[in-house]
């Protein structure tokens, strides 16, 4: 059986299509939400964060053979922990993730990290819009928020516990949009001049994460984009396909059924 991290459009198709190789899997979501995308087409989820040791004792607990990790490309602290709980409960971690994209414009500039991407927005000053969802919007309200000549307006999903992470952090409701994509180019181009947007701040998540849209509508209307730079983990097996990620999982149940019987065992 293999324990899957899911929760993006993409990651949901490679769970089905590892589900429909032959393989059982259960699938792990953090919203309630994503898990009803995950039931809808047929897929077994759990719903709820995870630590190392969490992930350490389902493994342990279910039998689980093989850790797939195809969460956000900036879901960091998951994919860390993934790889942890993997590694203690002695089974293979595979890392499957949206292949990056270059950027090479003079509007565009790359930053490590949120800090130096509030920073770098508090020197432009102007209309920023925040595309980088609710997860760090401390570290740009506290830099920015209530500051002069800027005025931030954060693009988020529409849940509950964003409002109310908004309202904790004293985040104008007159400057909060939101909405759920993907949106098309003519969309955030809309949207920016609607706000008079000046600096649009993302994260370089990959083609299916709709940056293209955000970045070309930016360019056409001549405001400075700021793009967060994915964070630098070291994975290991690493693979931005669905065929490299079926390879590798083939390996690993052969050898595990070779090892098991002392020869070739046909099925997973």
């Amino acid at each position: 059986m293999i324990l899957f991290l899911a929760g993006t459009s993409d990651a949901r198709a490679l769970a089905m299509t590892i589900k429909e190789a032959g393989y059982s899997i259960l699938t792990t979501v953090v919203t309630e939400n994503a898990g009803n995308e995950m039931q809808k087409v047929g897929l077994d989820v759990f719903v709820g964060r995870l630590t190392h040791q969490d992930f350490v004792s389902m493994i342990q607990e279910k039998g689980f053979k093989a850790v797939v990790d195809a969460s956000h490309p900036f879901a960091e602290e998951a994919s860390k922990n993934a790889l942890l709980g993997a590694k203690e409960a002695g089974i293979p971690y595979i890392r499957y993730e949206r292949e990056s994209q270059s950027y090479h414009h003079p509007k565009i500039t790359l930053v490590e990290n949120y800090d130096q991407a509030a920073e770098l927005a508090a020197e432009k000053k102007g209309v920023i819009m925040l595309t980088t969802g609710s997860k760090t919007l401390e570290t740009f309200t506290r830099r920015l928020l209530d500051q002069p000549d800027i005025r931030v307006i954060a693009r988020m999903l529409p849940r509950k516990d964003n409002m109310e992470k908004c309202e904790k952090l004293g985040f104008p409701q007159k400057d909060i949009v939101a909405i759920q994509g993907p949106f098309t180019k003519e969309f955030n181009s809309a949207l920016y001049k609607q706000y008079g947007v000046t600096t649009m701040v993302t994260k370089e998540s990959g083609k299916a994460g709709s940056v293209d849209e955000k970045l070309e509508a930016a360019l056409e209307l001549g405001i400075e984009t700021i793009m967060i730079q994915r964070p630098k983990i070291q994975y290991g097996n690493a693979f931005s396909d669905f065929p490299s990620v079926l390879s590798h999982l083939k390996k690993i149940f052969t050898k595990e059924n070779v090892e098991a019987i002392g020869g070739v065992k046909d099925g997973f």
